[in-house]
């Protein structure tokens, strides 16, 4: 499964925006990600449309999120961007070719399409338990508790 760069960029949005107390601008979010203006706001627009963030126009205009961190999942984001297609797309291959087999042998899906569906569920489901808020306690904890008051810091001194 691949998944598109705005589906990186949007997590890392939503931990920055669960580190501010008011609306950041996507040219911020931007700037501190060192990601493409038009496309971040792109996918803030999806995240808007999603109900994971909203915006607010005007002078100290911006994006924040829609409810805490904690409960918003990191698989919210990713279908937010990307979309809630499944990855595997089954054709019924075995209804074709020289030995295919009836559609009435064939009601429930193959072996294969199982397979498929149950790792994606299993995907969906690590991703439906991780919420924004536990990424921001992983990235601190990586940065050895640094990096979210250092984002708050230069959030809050770039105002």
């Amino acid at each position: 499964m691949k998944l598109s760069n705005g589906v990186e960029w949007a997590l890392h949005s939503c931990v920055t925006l669960s580190q501010s107390r008011e609306p950041v601008p996507a040219a911020r979010l931007a700037e501190l990600h060192g990601t493409p203006p038009a496309y971040l706001a792109k996918h803030l627009q999806a995240l808007s449309r999603a109900g994971i963030v909203h915006s607010t126009a005007g002078q100290v205009g911006g994006y924040e999120l829609t409810r805490p961190a904690a409960q918003i999942s990191a698989l919210e984001v990713v279908r937010a961007i990307d979309g809630g297609e499944p990855a595997y797309r089954c054709t019924e291959i075995r209804q074709r070719g020289p030995l295919a087999l009836p559609a009435e042998r064939c009601e429930r899906p193959c072996a294969i399409a199982r397979a498929m569906a149950a790792a994606e569920e299993a995907w969906a489901d690590a991703l439906r338990q991780v919420t924004i808020a536990d990424l921001a306690a992983r990235i601190d904890a990586d940065s050895e508790g640094t990096a979210m008051a250092a984002v708050s810091r230069w959030l809050a001194a770039t105002r």
